[in-house]
């Protein structure tokens, strides 16, 4: 099965929309992706193929998230989720860990967006999040951003303590990835209840950075958005 997945993924690779993906995702030397290769293939393509090949097992699936090429990581990111959707919560369980395993292999933003919240995020609606706290202060970007994003699935449920703690916890770090991913989170948070942003911002909008806290406003009315960029609240 794997040999043809792979067939199918090359035949649907664009050189120059590979071109285009591999400046977007900053694979210059010293960016954020560095050395990531594009086949060039739009996401719902991918998640087209992901869907055809989802009894890949677990093995298969390895080789996917070790190759130095973007979308087969994405992919095998992709039949990882549809397989934790069919679950039971034992194997749920095994999707968890096999995932905490490759962090080293989600290594770029849409792989962790696009994965973190329907795996990480939903098996832990549950339980302790002693996880999260832990990744989000690793060394490590990507495992930051996965402690972030994973919390959009409590968010939905409305439950946000844990999205605003680690919020807290990388309200300084240095990346612009960072700034985003918790600032889009805050932001997801006012749509569920305004209340609660206004408080978090309320103690730290004036600490925040500029792009972090530019996201977490973007549903504000204009005024309102310019005098908390103007620091006028």
């Amino acid at each position: 099965m794997l040999p043809n997945l792979l067939k199918e993924l090359q035949e649907a690779g664009n050189k120059s929309q590979a071109e285009i993906l591999q400046r977007f995702f900053k694979t210059g030397k010293g960016e954020y992706g560095e050395g990531d290769i594009f086949l060039g293939i739009k996401v719902p393509i991918q998640r087209a193929i992901a869907k055809k090949n989802q009894g890949l097992n677990m093995p298969k699936i390895q080789e996917l998230l070790s190759s130095k090429i973007h979308e087969h990581r994405l992919v095998g990111l992709l039949i990882l989720v549809e397989k934790f959707k069919k679950s039971d919560e034992r194997e749920r369980g095994n999707i968890f860990n096999f995932y905490l395993k490759n962090t080293k292999n989600i290594n770029n933003w849409d792989l962790v967006d696009l994965s973190a919240p329907n795996i990480v995020g939903k098996f832990l609606i549950d339980k302790k999040k002693d996880i999260l706290y832990e990744l989000a202060i690793s060394k490590n970007l990507w495992e930051k951003r996965i402690a972030m994003i994973s919390t959009y699935s409590f968010i939905k449920r409305q439950e946000f303590n844990d999205s605003l703690k680690i919020a807290e916890i990388l309200l300084n770090d240095s990346h612009d990835l960072i700034h985003k991913a918790v600032g889009w989170m805050l932001r997801e948070i006012g749509k569920k209840d305004e209340k609660v942003l206004e408080d978090f911002l309320a103690k730290y909008y004036t600490k925040m950075p500029r792009t972090m806290l530019r996201y977490s406003i973007e549903k504000f009315p204009e005024e309102k958005r310019k005098s908390y960029l103007k620091g006028k609240i």
